[in-house]
Order: structure tokens, then C-alpha cells, then sequence
């Protein structure tokens, strides 16, 4: 009976330190994190502003790139990834109102405006009357462009007009005649090039290696078109996103913007 009952002691100290075993495991992975963003500025951000404090936090980081706006958000709703940075509130919202899901956004970051860009005049002022600017096909973008354009002096909207989805029928006053010509944000930094303006996207700028200061004019954006750092929503109240808000509001983080993120406009929590 005693070698017995000794047994059943010795296997029970064995299922112990192997359950303990199994929790360290678990431990191990919870800081073992995957950073969603599409190619260019702000997978330049997660590497360059973000992973690195979130290392010394004892995390480790592997950021993965998507090549459209698509599979960051599926990758973050099927926990492939624990958190994404591409994609400003609008889209966020409608995106998982589109595709049922619950998404949250943690933080909004520096982004990259929307500039209006030109090869024939060297400021806003030398704008000619009844000169072309092309403008993005998408309502989103192009309400930001004729935001950009009301916010130069170059029109006036309907007061009615909900400016988040301004559109050219709620133009009133077009003080140069601006011939407005919509076409996809992504050839927009071409179309510097082949017509008098371009009002183009900062990230399309940047992809195609253009300064954003070389701009006439860049958008003074609201919030809600900055980009944010989201997570499921099962997970806003996590440890990870405790210090992804906790290391996006730190000075370093900002030190970093101002020397490597030249011409990103700063949401209103950091002015």
C-alpha cells in the first residue's frame, strides 16, 4: 500500500511539472506577436517606430506584409495576426460592417495627406484659370481632395454638404474652373506628369518615391482619415494593446516620426 500511494504521488508530481511546463509554453507564445501592414510607409512604421520597443517589452515581433487592403483585416478577424496598421477609421468601419466582423481601432498614428502635386506651377497661386487637376475615382479620396482644394481657397462647398463624402455636384464657387478628372488613386503620381495637378494620396505618393514636401499644398486631414493601429475586438483590452497604445504615445515613437516620417500629419492627440 505504501509503494502504492508512493506511485500515485510520484505521477502526480509528474502531471504537475508538466502542466507547469505547458503554462511556460503558453506564456512563450502570448509574446510572440504577428504585425499586419501593407508594403511601404507603415510597414516601415511597425519596423522601424513599433517593433523595436515592442522587443524590449520582451515581445517577440514578426511583421508580415499584404499586398492588398483586403488581407490584413481577414488575417487579424481569423487571428493570424494580432494587430494591423494600414487602414484609416472610414475604412475600418465600413469594412467590418461589410464583412461582419468586430474590429477595434487602438490608436491613431502620424499619416501620410493627401497633397496636391504639380510639374507646371510652383505654388497655388500660379494656378491658371480653367487648369485640369486629376482627382481619385473613389468617394472617400475625393472628398479628401476637395476638402484639400476648399481648405486652399480654390472652392467652395455646399454648406449642406456632408464633407466626408463631398463630391464635385456639392462644389459652388470653383474660382479657378478647376476641370476636375477623376481616376484611380494609384495612377494619380503618373498623372502628375500628363495633366496641370494631381491631388494624390500620401501613400501612392510615397510608393512612387515622391517627397511630400515637394507638394503645393497638403490636406490638414481629420482624424478619422489618419491611419490606426487595429486589433480584434475581442482583444482591445489585452496586454499587447495596452503597449501598443503605451509605446505609440511615447516620445520615442514621436522622435522617430520627426526624423524619418518628414511631411506625416500628426492626429489631433499629439498636437
Amino acid at each position: 500500500m505504501k509503494k502504492f500511494l508512493l506511485g500515485i504521488l510520484a505521477l502526480g508530481l509528474v502531471v504537475a511539472l508538466a502542466a507547469c511546463g505547458d503554462k511556460s509554453g503558453d506564456k512563450q507564445d502570448e509574446k510572440s506577436v504577428k504585425l499586419g501592414a501593407t508594403p511601404g510607409p507603415y510597414s516601415d512604421m511597425l519596423n522601424k517606430a513599433i517593433k523595436p520597443e515592442l522587443e524590449k517589452k520582451g515581445y517577440k515581433v514578426e511583421v508580415q506584409e499584404f499586398s492588398d487592403y483586403i488581407q490584413p483585416n481577414n488575417a487579424l478577424n481569423t487571428d493570424t495576426i494580432d494587430a494591423n496598421l494600414f487602414q484609416h477609421t472610414i475604412y475600418l468601419e465600413n469594412f467590418e460592417k461589410e464583412n461582419e466582423m468586430d474590429l477595434s481601432a487602438l490608436i491613431t498614428v502620424p499619416t501620410a495627406p493627401m497633397g496636391i502635386y504639380s510639374n507646371k506651377f510652383k505654388s497655388i497661386e500660379e494656378i491658371e484659370d480653367g487648369a485640369t487637376i486629376a482627382i481619385p475615382n473613389d468617394p472617400s479620396n475625393a472628398a479628401r481632395a476637395f476638402l484639400v482644394l476648399k481648405d486652399q481657397g480654390l472652392i467652395e462647398l455646399d454648406p449642406n454638404a456632408e464633407e466626408l463624402k463631398a463630391s464635385e455636384k456639392d462644389v459652388v464657387t470653383n474660382v479657378k474652373n478647376l476641370k476636375f478628372q477623376p481616376m484611380e488613386a494609384g495612377a494619380l503620381p503618373r498623372a502628375v506628369e500628363g495633366t496641370d495637378l494631381a491631388a494624390v494620396p500620401g501613400n501612392f505618393a510615397l510608393a512612387a518615391d515622391m517627397n511630400l514636401l515637394d507638394a503645393l499644398a497638403l490636406e490638414n486631414m481629420p482624424d478619422q482619415y489618419r491611419n490606426v493601429v487595429a486589433v480584434k475586438a475581442d482583444n482591445e483590452d489585452s496586454q499587447l494593446a495596452k503597449d501598443l497604445v503605451e509605446i505609440v504615445k511615447s516620445a520615442e515613437f514621436e522622435k522617430i516620426i520627426d526624423e524619418q516620417f518628414e511631411g506625416f500629419g500628426k492626429p489631433e492627440w499629439m498636437k
